[in-house]
């Protein structure tokens, strides 16, 4: 049966499934839910906390309200059961007040908040159904009521569709459903345990194949180039800097210099809290190679980070007569053929970028040494196409991959097997610690004249929001919310916004008018979580600070605090226990580890990219740590069990072939 004959699929539809990467029905499966309304077991009134989403079966109590503001709207409504009240709100959909008033009991689903001691659902569904409704990732052209009709057509073939992929053995030792019952659970799953029981067996064949690329990375490490260089060369490149650095910093430095002397490729990771100067140790590894007359590579996640450390580095570089570039995507069409020229002949001997590095049509000259900045944002995938980009079959880079999201050493022995490991567990003398405050709506107002009180004392704050737009009513937009501050608790300071998608002119002019201080007050949504150095930004303001992880929320700290002046980092939410274990240390690995205990590691493989479908489950279950040990320990006794060897190669096979496909996917900019 083929995608084309399952019922509602004509030709449109057809299209955005293959532009979604969905072409068989086979990856329809695997393309599972990303969450599910349980609207199994309504609450009531009483039972709900704000900060979570909840169903609710209610009796309208009052008529709906319109109000406008501009081009916004606003549908507000009260609501009531046995045990209290609850107003209910809709943004931009003026239609809901007829909706609502031609009609006296509803059941309402979504998120609760607290506004002035109160409780209010943001933006709810009106629901007809109490059941377990899995919500998809959206594709433009198909609704969520057809995506999960053919779902359910498809779950029909599901025996045919595929075997099982993990023995019997496997399953009985670790307690893994079988395929078959697992992705028919994923997909219509009967209570939310068994959704989640679904989700472990996915997430562990995953982290199993993860287990199986990164033991081949290590063995695929061969010959590298043996770059030379003696205690005096380490010497001279701290002497050239402006500061003095930690005896960590040389440490992990002088570790990395001996790595690089050997003709085996070095494959070393750099942990340190944000802040602690990974980048210097870096640039130092930069130099030693460029000098050596060979070329080397910087991979940024983002476009503000990697031009930060082009600005930052070109001059360096330039200044000692070797060719720094930079390469991103979105380059005008010649200046990019510049770069690739100047990659290709070798003019360039240090080059920063991002993902564009490992585009098609990226030749390198000599390229000796690669490294990987904000390595929690990269998966085994790209950092292996990046590799694959110096590699003549004979000889590899060198590797080096910064994280700044501090992970328990035994955790990261297991999620990165393949690479030595560094720590700088310093920070450069002079930093204050920030002090940070959970804010509830009813403070609002205390921390804009607190903000007010900064900027009259010459400092400056960041304000980050989940949004750049409005499309999620419940949530400040931030081009809105920098509209609302300017004209309102804010008027009369100088404020700024950037965000992800703004062009990227407009983006540097907002940027640099915050780091020279033209304005006083920078909204933008998390693109400032990187990069970006402003030491007279005392203030922090996370807006909806509920919906980061304590590792994101640990990075946009990092923003502020980067001198001597007392910072402060606000987090505007109710308070929850999560959010007390950040404010309660400024250490990054007790906020990493807290954060890992209620998140997990996260994607493993990298398989974040549009429209992947190749396997299900993933970080729905990566919360479950002892799951990912369990993995590792289950690769260890295959790969030494001579009688299991056949399964091994099939499970080593498996993750050749996912690690294959993410990079053609990743590897096109």
């Amino acid at each position: 049966m083929e995608l084309s004959q399952l019922d509602g699929i004509g030709k449109t539809r057809l299209q955005a499934l293959h532009a979604a990467g969905i072409d068989s029905l086979r990856e329809l499966l695997y393309a599972v839910p990303v969450s599910y309304k349980d609207l199994s077991r309504p609450l009531t009134v009483a039972e709900v906390q704000p900060g979570a989403s909840a169903c609710l079966c209610l009796n309208r109590r009052s008529e709906a309200r319109l109000s406008r503001h501009g081009r916004l709207s606003r549908v507000t409504c009260t609501f009531a059961d046995e045990t209290g009240q609850i107003t209910a709100c809709w943004f931009n959909q003026p239609w809901m007040r007829d909706h609502l008033n031609n009609a006296l009991r509803l059941t309402l689903y979504g998120r609760v908040e607290a506004y002035g001691g109160r409780k209010q659902l943001q933006n709810p569904s009106v629901e007809h159904e109490l059941c377990i409704v899995p919500t998809y990732r959206p594709i433009e052209g198909l609704p969520q009521r057809v995506h999960r009709s053919i779902v359910a057509q498809a779950l029909q073939q599901v025996e045919a569709l595929c075997p099982e992929t993990l023995s019997d053995a496997v399953r009985a030792r670790y307690g893994l459903w079988p395929w078959s019952r697992a992705i028919r659970a994923l997909h219509a799953p009967q209570s939310m345990d068994e959704a989640k029981q679904a989700g472990r067996r996915f997430a562990f064949e995953q982290m199993l194949l993860y287990q199986a690329a990164v033991r081949s990375m290590r063995t695929w490490r061969g010959q590298a180039p043996a770059i030379a260089s003696d205690a005096a060369a380490l010497e001279a490149y701290w002497a050239s800097l402006p500061f003095a650095p930690t005896a960590a910093q040389q440490r992990t430095l002088a570790q990395i210099a001996c790595d690089m002397a050997q003709n085996r490729a070095m494959a070393r990771m750099v942990q340190g809290d944000v802040g602690s100067g990974k980048t210097a140790v870096a640039m130092g590894a930069m130099l030693l190679c460029a000098q050596a007359g060979y070329q080397c590579a910087l991979m940024a996640p983002t476009d503000i980070l990697a031009r930060q450390h082009y600005r930052d580095m070109r001059p360096y570089f330039e200044e000692r007569g070797l060719g720094c570039g930079l390469l991103v995507s979105g380059m005008p069409a010649a200046q990019r053929r510049q770069a690739l020229e100047n990659l290709r002949n070798g003019t360039w001997r240090v080059i920063v970028g991002t993902h564009a590095l490992i585009g098609k049509g990226v030749v390198y000259d000599r390229l000796a040494l690669c490294i990987t900045d904000e390595q929690h944002r990269f998966g085994v995938t790209q950092r292996t196409a990046l590799m694959q980009k110096g590699s003549d079959g004979r000889r590899a880079p060198h590797l080096l991959v910064m994280s700044a999201t501090p992970i328990p050493r035994s955790l990261a022995l297991v999620m990165f097997g393949d690479l030595d490991l560094s720590l700088i567990d310093e920070l450069p003398p002079g930093r204050t610690p920030v002090t940070t405050r959970i804010v509830p709506d009813e403070r609002r107002a205390d921390l804009y004249a607190f903000v007010r009180r900064e900027a009259q004392a010459g400092r400056q704050a960041f304000v980050v929001c989940p949004l750049a737009t409005e499309g999620e009513g419940e949530l400040k937009s931030a081009r809105a919310y920098a509209q609302e501050l300017a004209a309102g608790p804010l008027k009369g300071l100088r404020v700024g916004l950037t965000y992800g998608a703004q062009p990227q002119a407009e983006k540097e002019a907002a940027l640099d008018a915050f780091a020279q201080g033209k304005t006083q007050v920078l909204v933008s949504t998390t693109v400032v979580e990187v990069g970006i150095n402003v030491p007279n930004a005392t203030l922090m303001i996370v807006e909806d600070a509920q919906r980061y992880g304590l590792a994101q929320l640990h990075q946009l700290r990092g923003r502020v605090g980067r001198g001597s002046l007392q910072s402060w980092c606000f987090l505007l939410t109710q308070p929850n226990d999560r959010l007390r274990a950040l404010a309660a240390t400024n250490d990054g690995f007790e906020v990493a580890r807290a954060d890992l205990e209620q998140r997990g590691p996260g994607e493993l493989l990298g398989t974040r990219q549009h429209g992947e479908a190749l396997m299900p489950g993933g970080a729905a279950a990566y919360g479950d740590l002892p799951l990912l040990y369990a993995a590792a320990e289950c690769a260890r006794e295959l790969e030494g069990d001579p009688a299991r060897a056949e399964e091994w190669r099939e499970v080593s096979r498996r993750a050749t072939a996912l690690v294959e496909r993410l990079s053609e996917r990743v590897s096109i900019s």
